[in-house]
């Protein structure tokens, strides 16, 4: 394993993480809190040390499992979470993807603060992120300084955003990283999906002030290798619900990347995140893992060799061209344009400038 320090910080984290929402709440297979427990234990055997939960994942279930994993070697470990969700008062309004209601206000950010507190079993919570900011979030300083002043109480050590649930959110990503210079910001990206996480992260690495967070590194699973066409999923996962066309598509798609793991030792799940990892402002990736051989594979990939310059550059060259597969495009959700700004869209569809123009530009107001 290797590690990263956030910028700016005494924060640092194992490039690769682990986000407790796989084994807390029941969206990928149902787990007891033993077995849950036992691969938090084993992936700490392995290096990681950065441990990703939400008061959300389970109504506070994942929380309370990491707290009892470490709770003998606290100082060892980092414990990241997140807040924004009211489902405190609104315990049964979520239904399947639905989101539930956002509070911002100071009071309530505080009471979630205190509850995650109780449930992790600590003092100071590493790192805390207000859960899936929107658009209204992002200039509410009362958010931010809350943070900031729970920070300066000793009950944070440091604060950021994440972005979702969706892939999306241009413009609230850009405004966190270049205005409120966010400690850490939690986004997808992946190889077959690099739209707007990179984006997101050339501004990050500009900034030099904000460390990311990367979650779906692997699309939803794609990026594992283990699908073929005759992959059914099970009733309640959520891949289920999308159209057979992503499955095909995605398959298409990843022969295109044989040339990342074929006749290496290498995995195109390893390989995926190297790709992620080669931006030094990301800090660490969460691949979704729930069993013991994802795990494992997944925990070695920091000690694979780097992928090489022409590996990223013919990377590059195929994500302009959608890897050559036609499709319609995915409906992105959050602020995607602003007037005076270059229009926004993948770069296999972006129309007038060339996507290099837009790269050069990185979204920056015009006249900048």
């Amino acid at each position: 394993m290797k590690y990263r320090s956030y910028p700016g910080t005494d924060l640092r984290v194992s490039e690769v993480g682990f986000g407790v929402w796989t084994i807390s709440a029941g969206w990928w297979g149902d787990f007891t809190d033993e077995e849950a427990i036992a691969l938090l234990h084993h992936a700490y055997d392995l290096g990681i040390t950065l441990f990703d939960s939400s008061d959300t994942y389970g109504n506070g279930r994942a929380d309370e499992l990491v707290g009892r994993a470490f709770a003998d070697r606290r100082d060892r470990v980092v414990y990241a979470t997140k807040v924004g969700y009211d489902f405190y008062n609104n315990p049964d309004v979520r239904r399947g993807q639905q989101e539930i209601p956002h509070n911002g206000s100071p009071d309530y950010i505080r009471f979630a603060v205190e509850k995650a507190l109780e449930r992790f079993g600590t003092d100071v919570l590493d790192l805390v992120a207000f859960h899936n900011a929107k658009a209204e979030h992002v200039p509410d300083d009362a958010i931010w300084e809350t943070f900031e002043r729970l920070k300066e109480e000793g009950k944070i050590r440091h604060w950021g955003a994440a972005l979702g649930p969706s892939n999306g959110y241009l413009y609230e990503g850009l405004d966190l990283i270049r205005e409120r210079r966010v400690a850490s910001l939690q986004l997808i990206d992946n190889i077959l999906e690099p739209f707007p996480g990179q984006i997101l992260t050339r501004a990050a690495e500009d900034t030099g002030a904000t460390g990311l967070m990367v979650r779906v590194p692997h699309s939803s699973g794609m990026l594992e290798g283990q699908y073929t066409e005759d992959t059914e999923f099970a009733k309640n996962d959520h891949r289920r619900h999308r159209p057979r066309s992503w499955l095909i598509n995605g398959l298409q798609k990843l022969e295109s990347l044989r040339f990342l793991h074929e006749g290496r030792e290498l995995t195109i799940g390893q390989a995926a995140l190297k790709w992620l990892l080669a931006s030094p402002a990301v800090m660490t990736t969460l691949p979704n893992i729930y069993n013991v051989e994802q795990l494992e594979e997944f925990a070695a990939a920091p000690d694979k060799p780097d992928l090489t310059a022409e590996e990223l550059q013919r990377i590059r060259e195929l994500q302009r061209t959608n890897f050559e597969v036609h499709e319609e495009h995915m409906r992105y959700k959050g602020t995607m344009h602003r007037p005076g700004h270059p229009v926004a869209a993948p770069p296999y569809r972006y129309e007038g400038d060339s996507y290099a123009e837009l790269e050069r530009e990185e979204m920056a107001p015009a006249g900048d």
